[in-house]
């Protein structure tokens, strides 16, 4: 295990693009999905810039698209006694779990130039989230040959994406507050020996979780290189969820 935050350098890219950034609050799973596609075929087109979506989801375990399903521990009937569902879905990697009090991010973007790298896009994804927790005195940590972000050797966020004509989709899972006895149920991401922490649990209280949005999209825009702009009424967005924002700062480059 190496801990510390990689290199934050801007990365080389022919000019700086924009991202405009939402925080959608509660939104269930099949309905952000649905809209990671629409805002993706979007971007494809040309026809929308770069956006990061912001939000939480109700209690949901999704499977990868060649995950097998050994990695729940429990019937899908005693998943739905928890009130969480199961979806399958066209990222990588294996099983995960996302509920309230849980940061999930999934930056829908057009790669060009040198940034058409799967490797550059996950280890910069984790350096943002890194950077997001020194950003309250958490060191993070990264695993060999594993991805994602520990602290103190317990994972406390899951990455897993898709990539379409090097359109990105999906994303990250920040712990900020969930309830964590939900990833008990399960083999984080396929590894049996993976125990699920949160920043509450290593801060001894919980952030809030909006604050930890806004910091993570001003990291995001300066580690992929983008400008952060304002909503347009352009973007075919839904209302916005509880705990409704919408982040706009007024200093974009400042990380």
């Amino acid at each position: 295990m190496h801990s510390a935050v990689a290199s934050t350098a801007t990365p080389t890219t022919p000019a700086r693009k924009s991202m405009a950034v939402c925080w959608l609050g509660l939104m269930p799973y099949a309905q952000a999905w649905e809209l990671q596609k629409s805002l993706a075929a979007a971007r494809l087109a040309g026809d929308q810039p770069d956006t990061l979506l912001l939000l939480e989801h109700p209690p949901v375990y999704t499977l990868g698209r060649n995950s097998g399903e050994e990695h729940i521990l429990v019937s899908r009937e005693a998943l739905a006694a928890r009130g969480a569902t199961v979806e399958r879905i066209d990222r990588g990697g294996e099983v995960t779990f996302h509920g309230p009090g849980q940061l999930v991010a999934y930056p829908i973007m057009r790669l060009e130039g040198a940034e058409r790298s799967i490797a550059w896009l996950v280890d910069t994804l984790e350096q943002t989230i890194m950077l997001t927790l020194a950003d309250y005195g958490i060191a993070g940590e990264l695993l060999e040959g594993q991805r994602g972000v520990w602290t103190g050797g317990r994972k406390i966020a899951s990455v897993g994406l898709a990539l379409k004509r090097w359109v990105v989709m999906h994303g990250m899972a920040l712990n900020v507050a969930p309830d964590l006895s939900y990833f008990g149920l399960i083999n984080p991401c396929g590894h049996a020996e993976t125990v699920m922490t949160s920043m509450e649990q290593a801060l001894g209280h919980a952030p809030d979780l909006v604050a930890v949005g806004d910091r993570f999209a001003r990291h995001a825009a300066r580690l992929f290189g983008r400008t952060l702009v304002p909503l347009t009424p352009q973007l075919p967005l839904p209302a916005m969820g509880e705990r409704e924002h919408a982040l706009r700062p007024s200093s974009p480059d400042r990380g």
